[in-house]
């Protein structure tokens, strides 16, 4: 088993490799493998079966890499928009979804059998603010989250998770708008295996939003609790990042508070349990084998610790921003 990590590089004022790679052990340990020159590769993502992973190149002008599993790059197109900052594969393997964050759009392309993206199949621009006048002056996608042939679309500057329908064809058909709290700056969704519930990850306001979806795509709030176990009054915001399910635990990442934080959810309201550090900025994580991995951006390492909290152990990497274990 494998992990990959993403980072910023000084093409957007990192100071990362590009991809990196680590071996894992049968007790979660790591040790460095290879690295891969990418412009500024901030999100990885596998396809479920084809041997090819796709990165985002969070520029300006963004784009998308195809890397094989041999860490060799196999094409790169224009991601249709700014700043592209999530991917995801649809159920059916068909498509690639890509989340392009400063224009405030949703770009989906076509995928073949081996895994070669064959062209874009359609272009959605969100429009619209939020209160924060710096953080919300436009839309701003995060994410997209595909369930059969739902999408919904996490609009981090309009306060909005939008639902579409993805046709056959690769096209887009507006289903629904959700409104979240004002102020939330949602950044991701997951749903509760199990349960019509799912949970934000309200960036902006450094919460946790618990939504009920009411019809497929189609969420409504029905509470909000804070990020970590006591609201944080430091100096600078908590920017809420990644959220992980695992069974009846809630995993969330803070960073400023530099924990990640976890939650029983076995009842309606999450409960915060601990607040587990997780090295300087914790921008994303994955949970493999009984570890958390977590990517402390402005701590330049891969910090390790158990689920549940206990010793950590740091891997250094430029600007990690994703971890994908593989």
């Amino acid at each position: 088993m494998d992990v990959w990590v993403g980072s910023y590089t000084a093409a957007t004022g990192g100071n990362g490799a590009g991809i990196s790679t680590f071996r894992r052990s049968p007790d979660g340990a790591l040790t460095p493998d290879r690295t891969l020159e990418l412009a500024s590769p901030s999100w990885l993502t596998a396809h479920p079966s084809a041997p090819v992973v796709y990165a985002t190149n969070e520029l300006g002008d963004g784009e998308i890499t195809t890397v094989s599993t041999d860490l060799e790059v196999l094409g790169t197109i224009s991601s249709g928009g700014a700043d592209p900052c999530h991917l995801v594969v649809s159920a059916d393997a068909r498509h690639l979804l890509c989340s392009n964050y400063s224009s405030g759009s949703l770009s989906v392309f076509a995928l073949a059998e081996d895994g070669t993206i064959t062209g874009q199949t359609d272009l959605v621009r969100h429009e619209g603010s939020g209160p924060h006048p710096e953080r919300q002056e436009a839309a701003h996608v995060h994410m997209a989250v595909v369930r059969d042939r739902i999408v919904n679309v996490v609009d981090l500057g309009t306060d909005e998770i939008r639902g579409y329908e993805l046709a056959e064809n690769g096209k887009l058909d507006p289903l629904s708008i959700s409104a979240m709290p004002p102020g939330t700056g949602p950044r991701q969704l997951h749903r509760k295996p199990g349960s019509d519930l799912a949970y934000v990850a309200g960036e902006v306001a450094g919460t946790l939003v618990v939504v009920r979806e009411t019809m497929p795509g189609s969420f409504e709030p029905v509470t909000v609790v804070a990020a970590t176990t006591e609201p944080w009054t430091g100096d600078e915001p908590n920017w809420v990042a990644h959220l992980e399910i695992r069974g009846e635990k809630l995993y969330l990442s803070n960073r400023n508070p530099d924990v990640v934080t976890e939650f029983d959810i076995s009842g309606e309201k999450p409960v915060a349990l601990a607040d587990h550090p997780s090295g300087a900025f914790p921008r994303h994580f994955a949970i493999a084998g009984g570890t958390v991995y977590v990517a402390a951006q402005k701590g330049d390492a891969l910090v390790a610790f158990p689920v549940g909290g206990g010793e950590q152990v740091s891997y250094p990497t430029g600007t990690p921003t994703c971890v994908l274990v593989r």
